[in-house]
């Protein structure tokens, strides 16, 4: 059998599954055949070849409506494999919790994943009128970054050439009432979130939703993650939610950014 090894010791075939994989995305669930051969600079048959060997084992499942493809079952299995060997979950849960318990409030914890967010825990909170602004999230959810209190506070820390890389593949399209929708006025933001620590989001991503943002620090300093606690707007004001609840916030993010080896700097 002819080796799909190149020169450099990678496999070629797995490089071309992965790159098949990683093709689909939220805002494009469904490929077709001649699509992801044009991209992958493939012809029609192998990539067939590639495509129903994914499909085979479950990593790919085809839509019988219109012949194309989307991700299977298989690959949620190993993103939420992943989720669930991080470090940084297991370390954040009981910090979460507790600040859940302790506010009465949803608290979640995301991480970034090019222009989006991803859920990777949450602690909900029965609290009435809460289920109004929970959107159906769950763990693996997917949100844009840039009208999340989450996305905002990690996307403030992110080193200022990658920072601006990711802006300029934002579409700034109105979300909530609140929708910060220009570019440079969403420069500002991040500004203002890397001098006060916090982020906020004020209906930007949908009506009634306001939320408060720490980032969380790895042990080498870099932010690798973001928790926020969600209100409806009917229970706190804006006020009352920087001032009561953002130092509970940050101090659980310092907690978590302790747990991860992070020496945080007093204060």
């Amino acid at each position: 059998m002819a080796s799909t090894a190149g020169t450099t010791g990678t496999s070629q075939s797995l490089e071309r599954g992965l790159a098949i994989l990683s093709s689909f995305h939220s805002d494009r669930p469904l490929i077709g055949v001649s699509e992801l051969s044009r991209e992958l600079t493939l012809s029609r048959s192998t990539a067939h070849r590639y495509i129903s060997t994914l499909a085979r084992l479950g990593y790919l499942q085809q839509d019988p409506d219109s012949k194309r493809y989307r991700l299977g079952p298989k690959v949620l299995d190993l993103g939420f494999s992943a989720i669930n060997s991080m470090d940084l979950r297991e370390i954040s849960a009981p910090h979460l919790r507790q600040l859940s318990d302790k506010t009465g409030y949803t608290v979640n914890l995301a991480i970034l994943d090019g222009i989006d967010v991803v859920y990777i825990e949450r602690c909900r909170t029965a609290r009435p009128g809460q289920w109004e602004i929970d959107l159906n999230l769950h763990v693996g959810a997917r949100l844009p970054a840039y009208c999340t209190a989450m996305g905002k506070a990690i996307l403030a820390f992110v080193p200022e050439a990658r920072r601006e890389e990711l802006i300029a593949r934002i579409d700034f399209a109105p979300r909530g009432p609140n929708t910060i929708t220009d570019p440079q006025a969403f420069r500002e933001e991040l500004a203002r979130i890397r001098e006060s620590g916090i982020a906020v989001n004020n209906e930007e991503l949908a009506y009634g939703l306001r939320s408060i943002a720490a980032p969380i620090h790895s042990h080498s300093g870099e932010v690798v993650s973001a928790l926020n606690l969600a209100v409806h707007r009917t229970m706190v004001s804006m006020d009352e939610l920087i001032a009561r609840l953002g130092p509970v916030v940050t101090q659980t993010a310092r907690d978590i950014s302790l747990g991860m080896g992070h020496r945080v700097a007093p204060g």
